[in-house]
Formats: C-alpha cells, structure tokens, sequence
C-alpha cells in the first residue's frame, strides 16, 4: 500500500553541492490528525506514521513548522484540508480538555467541543473518510461503575456535557463515525502541566514541603501511546469491515487516586513521599468530578483492539526528563 513521488534532496560533497531529485515511497492510506500538537495527537500522529500511514496532523496556535496550521472554528479552512488531502481516516484530538477553563468559558467550549466536532463529521462523510471523535469517561456521573458503552451518559460538569453533545454532533453527522471514550491521560510531554497526571511530579520531588493530594475520586490513567495503538487498530479493522462504527471505551486497568499516582511516581523514582498527604474528603473547588467513571473495554476488547502499559513503567519514561535530582538517576536505571 505505498506509492511512489518525487521528492528533491541536497546533496553535500567536498567543495561543492547538487539538487537531485529522488523517489520516495508515500503510504496509500492516508490518516489526518486534529490536535496533533497536544498530549494525544502527537501520539496518535506518530503512532500512524511509523506504521506506513501517510500522517498529516494539523494543530492552531503550535501547529508550524511540523503541522498544518487550521482553525477547526473556520470551515472552510476545514473544508479545504479535507478535500484537498482526502484521508481514509480521520482522528479528532482536539478539544478544550480542562473542566475549570470550560466552566469559565462555555461559549468557546462548545465551539471547540461541539460544533466544530459536527462540522468535521460532516467533512468526513462527504469524503467518505471514517471520524474516530476522542471523548471522555466524564460523560458518566461516577456513581455506578464500571461503565459500558450503552449506559446512559449523566455528566456532572459542562466539560462532560460539552463532550457528550459533541458525541451526539459527530453520530447525528456521520452515521458511520466512532466515538472513543478515554480517562485521564498521560504520556511524553512537553511540560508537566500537558497531563493532570504528571503535573504531580514536582510536589512530589518537593519533599521539603507537605503536599495535599486528592485521595476520593477513582481515576485510571492511561498512557497516550496506548490510546493510540488503539485509534490505529480501530482504524485498519475499519478498513476491512465497514461495520466498525459506534462507540467504545478504552481506559488503563490499575485504579488510583491522585494521592496513590504521586506515591507510584515517588517509588518509580526512589523518592521519598512521607510529604504527600491524603485527602480523602470531596473537592469543593472547581468542576464537579465523578467519584468513579471507571470504563469497560470489553467491546474493543473482544475485537482483539488494545494495548496497555504499566503504570510504573510509563510514568518512569515520561517523567525521566523532568527529574531534578541526578543523583537519583543512577538508582532508578542502573
């Protein structure tokens, strides 16, 4: 599944250098990625890319030079990159993600959340392209876990809503789409705040100075890399079999509080945590959250899609750069 195009290259010898135009193999099937600046679509790109897709990722603000700058908000710049590219795929990463800035700012949350969703499904049954639209395990209320995919969705926060109603744009645009549901995630970032995951990281290597963490609501975390995998194997089975559509959940399988994720961190990298106390009482600040939204994966599962990577294991790679101590460095690897 690969074709063949021209492709220009210098060529540097002693004394001199020439323009020689070579050919180079380009995947057939072609995927676009929205939010390929952030946490997840810089994993879903390079996931695709590095299994013969020809990727294209397209972000806003950190889009150049890697990515297609496009304004999912202008539709006809949605428009014109969708027909000019013509993916067979289509994974929609972005979105406003943060549940306190979506409560402050509603209008633009919905845009972003809602109807550019709708829009991009729209694009993608013109085309004939098959939408994986990202969603949340924030659709459901917490209070009766695990989740399947037929449960009757009670978000508690208008970040929640602002997803579910974007699920409900994408299936009511496109019959043929995919929604996938997914937990807190984290992964290679750029800096700690991308992840509500390891933005823990410095409380927890500031052992001079006690740390209050959340100790009450349920969460899974679930590597971005590992999500990927799975947008990719959803894709190619869908290539083989056009029932592949709907809804799924897929989520990592070790339960934690925040409390518990920092004390994992503390014991990947040898540090102490007698600093981080638990708090086991309701959040009274911010966003509503659900106590336990915990999500069955058994549909994908079943299809033989998923992936999943210890928590110790990913945390350890993706916070390895962020760690201030070197001393530690030699205990943690060696």
């Amino acid at each position: 599944m690969v074709g063949r195009e021209k492709e220009l290259s210098i060529h540097f010898v002693p004394r001199s250098c020439r323009l020689v135009e070579e050919e180079v193999n380009i995947p057939n099937r072609r995927v676009l990625v929205t939010g390929a600046t952030g946490l997840l679509g810089r994993a879903v790109h390079k996931e695709f890319q590095q299994n013969n897709w020809h990727a294209v990722g397209c972000g806003f603000r950190r889009a150049r030079p890697k990515f297609e700058q496009v304004n999912l908000l202008d539709s006809n710049a949605v428009h014109h990159i969708i027909h000019d590219f013509q993916p067979h795929v289509i994974v929609h990463c972005a979105a406003e993600r943060r549940p306190d800035v979506v409560e402050n700012q509603p209008d633009a949350a919905s845009q972003l959340n809602v109807d550019a969703s709708g829009n991009l499904a729209k694009e993608a049954a013109a085309v004939g392209a098959f939408l994986i639209y990202i969603s949340s395990d924030y659709v459901f209320d917490g209070t009766n876990p695990p989740y399947r995919e037929e449960d009757i969705p009670a978000p508690l926060n208008l970040y929640g809503k602002t997803k579910l109603d974007g699920e409900k744009a994408v299936l009511e645009n496109n019959l043929g789409a995919a929604v996938l549901r997914i937990p807190i995630l984290y992964g290679e970032v750029e800096k700690l705040e991308e992840s509500a995951v390891t933005v823990m990281f410095d409380k927890v290597q500031f052992s001079n100075k006690s740390a209050n963490m959340d100790h009450w609501q349920q969460r899974f975390p679930t590597h971005v890399k590992d999500v990927a995998t799975v947008c990719r194997q959803l894709a190619e089975k869908r290539m083989l079999d056009p029932s592949i559509k709907g809804t799924f959940h897929w989520s990592g399988n070790e339960q934690m509080t925040k409390y518990e994720m920092a004390c994992a961190i503390a014991d990947a990298f040898n540090l102490p945590s007698s600093h981080l106390r638990p708090i086991t009482d309701s959040p009274v600040l911010g966003a509503q959250r659900p106590r336990n939204a915990q999500l069955d994966c058994s549909k994908l599962e079943t299809l033989g899609i998923g992936q999943r990577t210890p928590f110790r294991i990913g945390i350890k790679e993706s916070l390895w750069p962020f760690l201030i101590d070197k001393r530690w460095r030699q205990t943690v690897f060696h």
